[in-house]
Order: C-alpha cells, then sequence, then structure tokens
C-alpha cells in the first residue's frame, strides 16, 4: 500500500467526500483508502454486500447478474445517493460514489470471465471502467492489487489529481458520460421533469424501457389508435425506492428513442406523484404494475393506500391496462379488484387485441 500513500494523502486533503461499495473483489481499494490518516475527511460510508442478499438488499432489488457493469452501475448510484443523504453541508459537487464489482481468481476453477467493472458517479458525470483478465495469469492477490490500482487511478481523476492506471496486456476501457445541464436539474430537484417535448403529456407510457422492445412499440401504437393522443414515454430517473440512473443509463435509454418520439424523465416514482404531475392524463400501463398500484404492502396502511388512490380522481386521470403474463398465467384488468372509486377510470386492452409475452428482462438475459 505504500505507493498509495502520497497521493491518497492529496486526496484526503482535498473537499471531496465519498461512499465506496464493493462486491466480489476491491475491497483492497477500501483499505487502501482507510488506512492513511486523514480518511476521516474522505470516507463517509463504506458498504461491502458480498452475499447475494445482502447485495439485493443494498439496490432493493435482484439484479440480472451480480458482476456486471450494469450492477456496478446501479451500485454506484446508490453510494452517491448515500454520499448526499449523509453529508448535506458539502457542495453537491465534492460528492461522490464509488463501486466495484469483480469476478477474480479463488481456490477452485471458476467459470465465466476474470473481470472487474469501477463506476464513479458525481453530480455532473458517469465514469466507468471495464477490464476481462485472462484466466490463470495472476493470483488472487495480483488482481486485486491491479484493481485498487484501478480505484485509485479514478479516484484521483475525479479529485483534480494524476495517478496513471496501471499498462497491462488486457484492454482497460475507461468511459466517461457527462449529463446534460437539464439532467443536473433534474437530479438537485430544480425542476419535476424534463422532456424533448414542450406540448403538455396527455397519453403517457411509464417504464424502464431496458431495453425498448416490439411489445412497447406495439402497446404505444394501439393506445394512439384507441386515445387519438400522441405517447410520451416516461422514464423516472430518481425513484426515492430504487438506486437513481446514472447518466450512463439515461443516456442509453434516451438513444433508443426515434426522432418522432416523445419522451420525459422525472423524479415521479409512485402513480399518485405522477396524477399531480401530469393532471387530466390517460396513463398507458400493464396488469402487473396496476396490480402494485392497488397493494396495500406499499403503503404505510390501507387508508394511505386509498388517500393515494384517490388523487386520480382529483387530478382526472385514466389507465389503458394491457394484460401481462404473471407466473405463467395471463393476467388482464378483468382479472383484477380494482378499487371502486376508480374502477371507471381504468380500461382494458383484450388479449385478442394484443398479447405479447416479451419482457426486456428477458432480452437483457438473453444478451448477456
Amino acid at each position: 500500500m505504500k505507493k498509495y500513500i502520497d497521493i491518497v494523502n492529496e486526496v484526503h486533503k482535498s473537499p471531496y467526500k465519498l461512499t465506496i461499495v464493493s462486491s466480489g473483489g476491491g475491497t483492497n481499494a477500501i483499505s487502501a483508502l482507510l488506512e492513511v490518516p486523514g480518511a476521516s475527511n474522505t470516507i463517509l460510508e463504506s458498504h461491502i454486500p458480498y452475499s447475494k442478499e445482502s447485495m439485493n438488499s443494498f439496490l432493493n432489488k435482484k439484479p440480472d447478474h451480480y458482476c456486471s457493469l450494469a450492477t456496478c452501475l446501479n451500485m454506484a448510484a446508490n453510494a452517491f445517493k448515500k454520499s448526499k443523504q449523509i453529508d448535506t453541508t458539502s457542495k453537491t459537487k465534492h460528492l461522490l460514489g464509488i463501486s466495484i464489482t469483480a469476478n477474480l481468481a479463488t481456490t477452485y476453477e471458476k467459470k465465466g470471465d476474470h473481470k472487474f467493472f469501477i463506476v464513479v458517479q458525481a453530480y455532473d458525470y458517469t465514469k466507468y471502467l471495464e477490464c476481462y483478465l485472462d484466466k490463470g495469469k495472476r493470483t488472487r492477490e495480483e488482481e486485486e492489487e491491479l484493481i485498487t490500482a484501478c480505484v485509485i487511478s479514478l479516484l484521483a481523476d475525479s479529485c483534480g489529481f494524476e495517478f496513471s492506471i496501471p499498462e497491462i496486456d488486457e484492454d482497460i476501457s475507461v468511459k466517461r458520460v457527462t449529463a446534460e445541464k437539464s439532467w443536473v436539474k433534474l437530479f438537485n430537484n430544480k425542476v419535476g421533469f424534463i422532456s424533448n417535448n414542450k406540448s403538455n403529456p396527455e397519453l403517457i407510457f411509464p417504464g424502464s424501457f431496458n431495453p425498448l422492445h416490439e411489445g412497447h412499440i406495439k402497446m404505444k401504437e394501439l393506445a394512439e389508435k384507441k386515445t387519438g393522443m400522441h405517447t410520451t414515454f416516461e422514464i423516472c430517473a430518481n425513484n426515492a425506492d430504487k438506486p437513481p440512473l446514472t447518466f450512463y443509463e439515461i443516456k442509453r435509454t434516451l438513444d433508443q428513442f426515434q426522432n418522432d418520439e416523445s419522451w420525459m424523465l422525472t423524479s415521479a416514482g409512485r402513480f399518485s406523484e405522477k396524477a399531480e404531475m401530469f393532471p387530466n392524463s390517460v396513463f398507458i400501463i400493464g396488469a402487473d404494475t396496476l396490480m402494485r398500484v392497488f397493494d396495500e404492502k406499499f403503503y404505510k396502511n390501507y387508508k394511505d393506500m386509498m388517500n393515494h388512490i384517490q388523487r386520480f380522481n382529483d387530478h382526472n386521470i385514466n389507465f389503458l391496462v394491457f394484460g401481462r403474463k404473471i407466473n405463467k398465467k395471463f393476467i388482464s384488468l378483468k382479472n383484477l379488484k380494482v378499487p371502486e372509486i376508480i374502477a371507471d377510470r381504468c380500461t382494458g386492452i383484450d388479449e385478442e387485441m394484443f398479447r405479447d409475452d416479451i419482457s426486456s428482462t428477458e432480452i437483457r438475459l438473453t444478451n448477456n
């Protein structure tokens, strides 16, 4: 660790503060930061969610793959979110979230690649590193040492210092996505939503669209034909219950839409919040999502749930409900018990008109 002392000392003297999270590898990087005096000036919190159950709890969801860039992005977004929650006095530009996830050498022959990912999430950029290692070329200790050097390099760069990434035979890819100014405003609660269309949205299609697929397009076309309205895709970028989207994920999602398609980024996680933000709207929604809207476990109690549901009446919100395959069974609106106070606000699309069992999750798992 001696070779890191000088640069880590400079980091500790800087105004930057961070939350760091590591899984599957990278704990030596945390030690390298903590062993240099002054670490309390920099490290707000560290997490090592080593088991799958711990990772699920940290992310508040089960990731598709535990060692992947996607999971590392989620980890960094949550780490940055925690930094903002812990330190409310530092400038946001001086807060960071850093994550590491790795699949490294161990006492037995591992299936799959030896690889590691590092992500730095800041208030106006996402920086990420990917590296696939040759199996058997290094010991576990040597792989950990490589990760530590890469973490220190990325952190130093974020704090305005230089510390070179090691040169190795394998490729180490480092990329950065810089946020649009409007994205930064959204994440700092300066605005409630941003859109590529100046018109007020009428027909809103909420989702993660990770990825956007043919089923989404068919739902959009049917909804527009039925209502005579233009669809706006809505992506919740800053959900209270899940890791926020990184700027990498925002760019990747928005790049999927064609020039004639409308989209908006919001911080409205609940449909009751969307209702307040976009009154007099029609929402395109799957039966599985509608089930969660009417599930008491997502609220403080039954009264709280009904108060949220009443907002759909207060703001004149209607739902166009598409059937979904849930646990091998196709569920449509007619199979759901909708609270009477808004039953007439829900219109079902019959299975004969639309059925597409494809899911974004299945596509992601197939492609990885």
